[in-house]
């Protein structure tokens, strides 16, 4: 697979933020990481390598970016304020220094969709569902779509724009619903095995259903757990018979 390698200054989040791009040409899948904050955990893990085939075909890019969890809900450290600031400024810099980036790296827009597995899936489905005008589609895996599940029972208003099965039954702006409710690609995968839990994805999905907004839950069996081998089995999956 060809890749490159970029570190930007995040005006947003103060910091640099490091970035790999898979690919040369289709789509682009924005990756975000798992359990660590490093845009290289994906490829390390082999879930880039799943999807290999698609990548070198055309089909798709994947731009691989960096998080910070560990300076927000993952970070007992700093107060819950300091957590959901941070919060708000990563979803900035997606918005409007790592979009940008992938337009101007594609010689133009190109349909970008969302992707993660755990957190990285909640990170997903919620920056395009908040953003739908800007991203294709998402695909969440093994993902929780409450903050609750992160903030340790903290919630302000900016927990509540971040927690889609909070905003979601509340959404009745019609600019908004009409983006969603015309796309297609949204989709929530989960496995039922260990540290599994199939009910987020599925309250996530009922809400979605409720508002006419459409979503594919896909609940895999008792053999799937919380882990990389599910998700490496899941992503190529859904990339092979769903786009």
């Amino acid at each position: 697979m060809r890749l490159k390698k970029k570190t930007m200054n995040s005006k947003h989040l103060n910091k640099q933020m490091e970035l790999c791009v898979y690919g040369h040409y289709g789509y682009v899948i924005l990756l975000f990481p798992t359990f660590d904050d490093h845009y290289s955990e994906n490829d390390q893990e082999g879930l880039v390598e799943s999807i290999a085939h698609d990548i070198d075909s055309g089909k798709c890019k994947v731009c691989a970016v960096s998080g910070v969890n560990s300076e927000s809900w993952l970070n007992d450290d700093l107060s819950p304020v300091q957590k959901s600031e941070r919060h708000f400024q990563y979803n900035n810099h997606i918005i409007e220094e790592i979009v940008p980036y992938i337009f101007r790296d594609c010689g133009g827009p190109v349909p970008i969709v969302t992707c993660g597995a755990s957190i990285g899936a909640y990170h997903a489905v919620n920056k395009y569902l908040r953003r739908p005008d800007i991203f294709y589609g998402a695909i969440g895996m093994s993902g929780t779509y409450d903050i609750y599940h992160y903030t340790g029972g903290y919630f302000d208003e900016n927990c509540y724009f971040n927690s889609p099965v909070h905003y979601l039954p509340n959404l009745n702006d019609n600019y908004w619903l009409s983006f969603l409710r015309n796309k297609k690609h949204l989709h929530l995968m989960t496995g039922s095995g260990m540290n599994e839990n199939a009910y987020n994805s599925i309250l996530l999905g009922e809400i979605l259903e409720a508002k006419s907004i459409p979503c594919e839950v896909d609940i895999w069996g008792n053999e799937f757990g919380h882990n990389w081998e599910t998700w490496k089995q899941m992503l190529p999956n859904i990339i092979s018979n769903r786009f």
